[in-house]
């Protein structure tokens, strides 16, 4: 989903002039500074004529007899430090005193140290005043931005420190001038305001966005998950049963779909993970977008086809004379996985070698570089992992494609082989590639499955399958786990 983020700056009477943010006492009233993020430590305000140092009201301190700098001060809101030159002004009420000075410190923003969420306070300016402390003039006090954090997009406050030893003598401030960019929110604690960055402009923040640099891209999301693959497991001997070990072809498998600030399709990437067929046929494997127009993909790449395919292929790598845009992974298993020479088919028995998997990463494209294909756009809803229909043809026979239960079939399916043999599909009732008693020809366990050996039938090797199978799925739904009694592992591969 899109994400909209605005960010609202409740101003008072402190005064926020574009690039400083500056403090003069004039409101009078220390609370309402202290409403806009302002803090002080032993620090009021007088408007007592012969202390104020400009207008109508100052700053003033308590004695300053105190050497430490967290006893007496004045402290800015959250703000982005700009560069240039730190200004304010002071004097003092009287001359006496042994020593009198200013410190500066900025202060970082700790997102672990609530509630103020300040970091250590690093020390960057110290001023001492001459001595005999010069009565009611006013001196001009500035201090340089320290390079560090000059123009950064951290956010910090500045802390204003009066110290001293000896004497009554205190020091009244003004005319406060801090380079930079008020970054308070008032409105939340006074923590700095969230800073939404976009930097590619799609309208996505940078904190959301899986491609921030990129404004055709923005989310991806993925089936089964970002780290976990699924498994299908496929019976190739449909319409009849045969020995129903699902090790006919056994592929893993992860899909990712990319999408844009609008929420719709750009790409769609298939890993598929070969892992054993059982099979002496020469099996393909695809899938089709239930309910997507095959001019809606722009391309597909990544697949494998030999040249001896009996695929018919579009101009955009989809299949020809579909209704629903569909995708062959691969034509021939045994093309892009060898016989070890040995054994039942590919990594089905265990006295046979093992041959190393292979994976075919494919590539779906419906927009490029921000042109949709000719059919239009496909948004997210429109394209969920309830729109993934897997699929094996068997015997290099195009006709006879063998899907999940219940799933349509494509448009080029030999539809004279349904009703046949153990099939009791009725595609006017919306069953497909079920037995009488709801046994399918194929599986997709998404939490991965280990499957059976050649020639032991999943119920042997899997104690519940059939009691879920025939339930539709309510009864023993972790059928596929390793609890006990859930399985013969003599029998898994």
């Amino acid at each position: 989903m899109k994400r909209i983020f605005i960010s609202i700056l409740l101003l008072g009477l402190v005064s926020f002039v574009s690039g400083q943010v500056t403090l003069n006492c004039e409101s009078g009233n220390r609370a309402m500074e202290q409403g806009n993020c302002w803090a002080f430590g032993s620090v009021s305000y007088t408007n007592t004529a012969s202390l104020v140092i400009s207008g109508s009201w100052s700053a003033r301190s308590n004695q300053l007899t105190n050497l430490s700098p967290g006893a007496c001060w004045v402290k800015t809101p959250w703000m982005l430090v700009g560069s240039g030159d730190i200004t304010f002004k002071g004097k003092f009420d009287n001359s006496t005193g042994t020593s009198r000075g200013i410190q500066l410190y900025y202060i970082p923003y700790n997102a672990s140290n609530p509630p103020y969420y300040e970091g250590t306070p690093v020390l960057f300016y110290d001023y001492a005043f001459s001595l005999p402390l010069p009565v009611a003039t006013i001196q001009n006090i500035t201090a340089p931005i320290p390079q560090e954090i000059a123009n950064s997009q951290q956010a910090y406050k500045i802390r204003v420190s009066m110290i001293g030893s000896g004497g009554n003598s205190r020091l009244i401030t003004d005319d406060y001038v801090f380079p930079g960019t008020y970054w308070s929110d008032p409105a939340n604690g006074c923590i700095p305001i969230v800073v939404s960055q976009d930097a590619d402009g799609d309208g996505v923040v940078d904190a959301e966005d899986a491609y921030p640099n990129d404004p055709n891209r923005a989310y991806n999301s993925y089936y089964p998950s970002e780290n976990q693959t699924g498994t299908l497991a496929f019976e190739d001997l449909w319409p009849g049963q045969g020995d129903y070990d699902f090790n006919d072809m056994v592929v893993d498998y992860r899909m990712k779909t990319v999408t844009n600030a609008a929420n719709n399709v750009v790409e769609l990437f298939g890993q598929f993970t070969l892992r054993a067929a059982g099979a002496s046929f020469h099996n393909g494997f695809g899938f089709q977008l239930d309910g997507i127009q095959p001019d809606k993909i722009q391309s597909v790449s990544g697949n494998f086809l030999s040249e001896a395919s009996i695929y018919s292929i579009a101009a955009n790598g989809l299949e020809n004379g579909q209704a629903y845009a569909t995708c062959i992974a691969f034509d021939d298993f045994y093309k892009v996985m060898s016989w070890p020479g040995s054994g039942i088919g590919i990594n089905t028995d265990k006295d046979a070698p093992t041959v190393p998997y292979e994976t075919l990463n494919v590539h779906l494209v419906f927009i490029d570089n921000g042109v949709p294909a000719s059919g239009g756009t496909v948004s997210n809803l429109e394209l969920t992992p309830s729109k993934f229909n897997f699929f094996i043809v068997a015997k290099q026979d195009r006709g006879k494609e063998i899907h999940l239960a219940d799933r349509i079939p494509t448009s080029l399916v030999n539809t004279e082989l349904f009703g046949t043999k153990n099939d009791d599909s009725n595609p006017a009732q919306g069953k497909y590639y079920k037995t009488k008693n709801n046994l399918p020809w194929g599986i997709n366990v998404l939490q991965g499955f280990d499957y059976p050996v050649e020639k032991a039938p999943i119920n042997e090797a899997y104690l519940h399958f059939i009691e879920w199978a025939e339930s539709g799925g309510v009864v023993y739904p972790s059928w596929f786990s390793n609890e006990s009694g859930y399985r013969d592992n003599s029998k898994i591969y």
